[in-house]
């Protein structure tokens, strides 16, 4: 398609030329090196919920349950599970003759410790516990089966004990070592147990050999903390890092250009969105926000920023997301409409927008820039506030302080549409300043005591019509996970979600 005169117009910066590299540095055989971009500082499931750490500890520890790639869930430590006393209790089969990589064995007392920490005191330090408080406790029913006695229902969880803080830990090495110690030297029953740990450096694991699902392919998996996407660039041109998790999208075609290069581009979990203030300004006015929508060439900002390496959305979830509603469609871009619709409002020439943003994303100030340049040429005045992230997201949004628009970007490994839209939408929230809406809060709590499949997803799209009605947001864009790949990888299939499974892989 075609980039409007307004965009044509916009700036966007060149990618930074990389320096010279050194000679290709051949890595060991049967060792993958991999850069992330953030040191968690504590390998601990409980206490983070950063996606580096589980690039890393995806493949340190098992759940009771697992998700690959493909997206569907399977037995992970729990071989079956059957819901008992109308949903009110949930019973998992245990895998037999599992062992932690201390010598530990796995049974359903590591089950009781693990959910008893998480639930407890310890957990209460962490930002885990939130997402698994619908479990009252867990109780021991013999050596290889548990309940879980539910608080109430929770339709994610199954997928949720999937990964993070429902990562099985070993209770007497806890007990022995203690959670300190614990942190920098993790022990779980996954297909690699850890070796060393450099904070701020690297962090080393080799493949454990008793993994109940068989040894690894791979000897050892190194994971490198590297900030800079411009270094871990060049670490993967020169031969010293095998994958790339930091791909600007400027710098993309300098990866796809290198023949010992691959560059892998998938849809992701990240959404997106300008949301906008339903209380105060010109916003207030739903056809004003509809206008808005319908002023902003979405795709000619993917093309021109992305440089298409994402979709538009017409809710703020993926096409993988639970309760994706493919018959919705985004509002078309239309400037002599949207002009016609601000004039039926009433909103006069030069009427302010302020969109508020996390100043640290030079993509997203790119992309401020460019919806900037589509107002005005409504005959707006936008004005763009960069801001720190920790002020944007814990003062000015949760206390309605924001101006017309907020840069509002939303991922999640669950995808599933209720860890997205339950937050953003529901009265009270942190995230939902301004709308206190019954009937957007009754579906979104009928939806969460619902373990039925296609009822739940017919609410949840119920939901995201609703919000498209309302035009609560800007729909903007859905990000690809990219990533850089040493062809030496074999058999690497990549998560939209950076959770790494290295146990196929070989490399040549």
């Amino acid at each position: 398609m075609k980039m409007s005169t307004t965009l044509k117009a916009l700036s966007f910066a060149a990618a930074a030329a990389l320096a010279p590299l050194a000679a290709p540095q051949a890595q060991a055989a049967g060792t993958v090196t991999v850069a992330v971009a953030i040191d968690p500082g504590s390998w601990d499931p409980i206490d983070t919920f950063l996606v580096d750490w589980s690039s890393v500890g995806n493949n340190i520890f098992d759940g009771l349950t697992a998700r690959g790639p493909d997206m569907k869930l399977k037995p992970g430590l729990a071989t079956s599970w059957e819901f008992l006393d109308n949903n009110s209790r949930i019973r998992f089969k245990l895998r037999e003759n599992v062992k932690f990589h201390n010598g530990e064995p796995f049974n359903a007392d590591a089950v009781k410790f693990t959910f008893d920490r998480l639930l407890g005191d310890e957990g209460k330090k962490g930002p885990q516990q939130s997402n698994y408080n619908s479990i009252d406790h867990v109780e021991v029913v013999d050596p290889n089966t548990v309940d879980f006695v539910m608080k109430q229902a929770d339709p994610v969880l199954l997928t949720k004990l999937a990964g993070y803080g429902a990562m099985i830990v070993p209770p007497k090495y806890l007990q022995e070592k203690g959670d300190e110690y614990f942190n920098t030297h993790p022990v779980g029953t996954g297909p690699y147990k850890f070796v060393s740990y450099e904070p701020k450096v690297s962090i080393n694991l080799e493949a454990f050999p008793e993994h109940w699902a068989g040894t690894p392919k791979l000897d050892k998996v190194v994971f490198r903390m590297i900030a800079e996407a411009n270094t871990q660039i060049a670490e993967l041109q020169a031969g010293r890092i095998d994958i790339a998790t930091q791909i600007p999208f400027g710098l993309a075609p300098t990866v796809e250009k290198d023949p010992k290069l691959s560059l892998i581009s998938i849809t992701g979990p990240t959404v997106v969105a300008l949301r906008l203030n339903t209380k105060n300004g010109i916003t207030k006015d739903v056809n004003v926000r509809k206008a808005l929508i319908m002023g902003i060439d979405r795709e000619a900002i993917i093309k021109a920023v992305l440089l298409g390496h994402g979709k538009p959305i017409a809710s703020f979830q993926a096409d993988l997301s639970f309760g994706y509603d493919p018959n919705l469609k985004p509002l078309p871009f239309d400037l002599a409409k949207a002009k016609q619709m601000l004039q039926q409002a009433g909103v006069q020439p030069g009427a302010p927008v302020k969109i508020d943003f996390r100043g640290n994303e030079a993509t997203f100030r790119e992309v401020a820039q460019a919806a900037a340049g589509f107002l005005q040429a409504l005959g707006l005045k936008p004005s763009l506030q960069p801001y720190e992230p920790p002020v944007l997201l814990n003062d000015i949004i949760p206390n309605g302080k924001t101006g017309e628009a907020w840069h509002n970007a939303w991922g999640g490994w669950t995808f599933d549409y209720d860890n997205t839209a339950y937050l953003m939408y529901h009265s009270g929230e942190k995230w939902n300043p301004y709308d206190k809406d019954p009937k957007l809060d009754a579906l979104l709590e009928k939806q969460r005591s619902i373990y039925d499949v296609k009822e739940r997803e017919k609410l949840l799209q119920e939901v995201a019509r609703y919000v498209a009605d309302q035009a609560l947001e800007i729909p903007l864009y859905n990000q690809n996970t990219i990533f850089g790949v040493n062809k030496r990888l074999k058999n690497f299939e990549p998560p939209s979600d950076r959770r790494f499974r290295f146990t196929d892989v070989t490399v040549e």
